[in-house]
């Protein structure tokens, strides 16, 4: 970590992750020498390569605007490049090095060959008309596009980043390749090589992967109440699947607060998230707005602030701080998980490990970018599943990781460590592959 920290000062979200899982492999990576004599920890947390480039285009006022882009490619040891693009104007190298990172053992615990990557730009979409999202979207994948294809590097969405987008970079890569190569770009809509199930497969997976967890301690997500902070694509699945298993959903957040469901969402309620997401304006409060008698929205607050039994943070990376930890177990939370990608902050884990179970982003939102998996498979027979048959597949997958989690993370007093789990499952299979590929 001192030599990390040498080589790349300031940049704090990635060397959060790294330093979280180097932790959590310590004992295993000691005990087998063969992965010492590689240098496979040296080789793991250096990407394989960065791209940064210019992103120039013309808002709708004719004025040039010029934005960064990157796309990281880490590991390829179990298959090309796998990993989202995230336009948001916070976007810079630490943050897509942080996501390439913890991608690379979340696309490992998928067992589906996929490497690590991650990309994006510090662009805003929020307030852009459709011509400005497509003329950035346009101007992005033409820097990127010979670097990318379904066998060297697949990108899908992120923050920021949804079908609509998708398709405007998929139409520009299309052009400029030459061929219809659908699985180039995942998270495409139905009918021209989507895969039905993906919008909805983070939620979906980490409600899968959470019903574990409850049933692990005797319990059942029936009536359980919880909360999520966000309101686009995961919140939204999550607030789906959650209401499929009879618990509710009595809290969701954004920017400028929290809006508190005390009865639970409805399905109505969860149909307006998409509009909410659509219109960019970025505000829970109009989820208030629109249903007064349902929701109460306060200003400021997060979703941590309202009295749950299940917390699941959607939105950001390091979002839960531990203030925010120690009141939701002044709360009585029972179990907390992460389905953004490190949504907790190291001391919030710390204390939250102390007193409930507590799962990471890498295995509770690895339902995503296993369904992106599912439909480069789809998209290589030139068919499509039915939403039965993804969601079958997605179901086994999380069903899968949280095995591994307990197997991996489970001391002999019996005590389960989901962080150390799933960081030791995601990484024996890296390692192991890395290994028998030689020096490279």
């Amino acid at each position: 970590m001192k030599n990390l920290e040498a080589k790349h000062p300031g940049e704090k979200e990635y060397l959060q992750s790294v330093q979280e899982v180097l932790e959590s492999i310590e004992e295993v990576y000691n005990e087998n020498p063969k992965y010492e004599a590689a240098k496979i920890v040296e080789r793991l947390v250096e990407p394989d390569r960065i791209f940064k480039f210019r992103v120039v285009w013309v808002d709708d006022n004719g004025n040039t605007q010029v934005n960064l882009g990157y796309r990281v490619q880490y590991n390829a040891a179990l298959g090309a490049y796998k990993g989202g693009l995230r336009f948001h104007p916070a976007v810079n190298e630490s943050m897509l090095k942080f996501l390439g990172f913890e991608q690379i053992f979340k696309n490992s615990l998928t067992m589906l060959p996929l490497g690590g990557g991650k990309g994006g730009a510090d662009f805003d979409p929020t307030g852009k008309s459709d011509a400005e999202i497509m003329r950035f979207c346009q101007a992005f994948v033409y820097e990127l596009w010979r670097n990318i294809g379904p066998d060297q590097d697949s990108p899908a969405g992120d923050v920021g980043v949804g079908g609509r987008e998708i398709g405007y970079m998929y139409g520009m890569y299309k052009k400029l390749a030459r061929e219809h190569s659908t699985g180039a770009l995942t998270g495409k809509s139905f009918g021209w090589g989507g895969s039905l199930i993906r919008p909805e497969a983070t939620g979906f997976g980490a409600m899968y992967y959470v019903e574990r967890m409850v049933k692990q301690n005797g319990d059942t997500m029936k009536g359980k109440k919880i909360a999520l902070s966000g309101f686009g694509n995961v919140a939204w699945g999550a607030a789906t699947k959650a209401l499929e298993m009879g618990a509710k959903v009595i809290a969701i957040s954004g920017p400028d607060g929290v809006c508190e469901i005390k009865n639970g969402i409805t399905k109505e309620m969860i149909d307006y998230m998409l509009v909410m997401r659509d219109s960019r304006r970025n505000k829970v409060e109009d989820m208030a707005t629109k249903f007064p008698k349902a929701a109460k929205f306060t200003a400021g607050k997060k979703a941590w602030s309202v009295k749950c039994d299940i917390a699941c943070p959607c939105a950001f990376q390091n979002e839960l701080a531990e203030e925010d930890a120690k009141e939701l177990l002044k709360n009585g939370v029972q179990y907390v998980a992460e389905v953004s990608n490190m949504g907790c902050q190291p001391k919030a884990i710390a204390a939250l490990q102390k007193k409930v179970p507590f799962a990471p982003g890498k295995a509770v939102n690895a339902g995503g970018v296993a369904t992106s998996g599912l439909e480069i498979c789809q998209n290589a027979e030139h068919r499509n599943w039915t939403a039965e048959e993804v969601d079958e597949k997605l179901h086994k997958i999380m069903n899968d990781i949280y095995d591994m989690c307990v197997k991996y993370g489970t001391d002999k007093k019996g005590n389960i460590n989901y962080v150390k789990g799933a960081n030791i499952a995601g990484f024996m299979r890296v390692a192991d592959a890395m290994l028998a590929q030689g020096i490279i």
